[in-house]
């Protein structure tokens, strides 16, 4: 078997997608994705810390990306608008050369349960890491968490018209479409 060929990573990722999406979750196995490669079940564990990784690797940098966003907004912005902004720079983790992999990615977890509760708790996490970088804009309570899980909604959705099949546009216009509907929603009436 190869054991240190370039790219194993991405490999396995790609085997385990498949592989999941053909037999199921839980009928995959490491050992399945690694020898799909032509690879150990040793190497798949020095790259993925178990097979649920293989779907939630990135998730720090995605948070970050968010983060960052809020972090490096122009100065005076609301709540609303700082979150635009993480909106905007966390958009560029979903390029739209990777939207065949998170539909099917998503088509997976959504057939899973357990794999359910791991990507709520993903978005739990990610609305709490947008909250405290509110906070640390001096956005107050509960405008920070508001604001937070808002953005994660507006996020969720998006991301869902995103993968739909017929769908062309970028993840940050829908995104930017979806804050355009909420700001709507929330205004006051005339």
């Amino acid at each position: 078997m190869v054991r240190w060929e370039p790219g194993a990573r991405d490999r396995l990722r790609a085997a385990a997608l498949q592989l999941f999406a053909d037999r199921g979750f839980e009928q995959t196995t490491a050992s399945d994705i690694a020898e799909s490669v032509g690879l150990t079940e040793r190497t798949f564990f020095r790259h993925f810390a178990d097979k649920r990784e293989v779907l939630f690797d990135g998730q720090d940098l995605f948070q970050e990306l968010f983060v960052t966003g809020v972090a490096s907004a122009t100065g005076g912005a609301s709540a609303v608008d700082l979150v635009a902004d993480a909106l905007q720079t966390a958009s560029a983790f979903f390029p739209d050369d990777r939207r065949a992999y998170s539909r099917l990615r998503q088509t997976i977890i959504v057939e899973n349960p357990g794999l359910q509760e791991r990507e709520l708790l993903k978005m739990a996490r990610l609305s709490e890491g947008i909250a405290v970088a509110l906070r640390e804009r001096g956005i107050p309570e509960p405008q920070a968490t508001l604001a937070a899980e808002s953005g994660v909604t507006v996020f969720g959705v998006a991301f869902r018209q995103w993968i739909a099949a017929d769908e062309r546009r970028s993840l940050a216009e829908i995104e930017r479409d979806i804050l355009g509907e909420l700001r709507t929603l929330t205004a006051p009436a005339r």
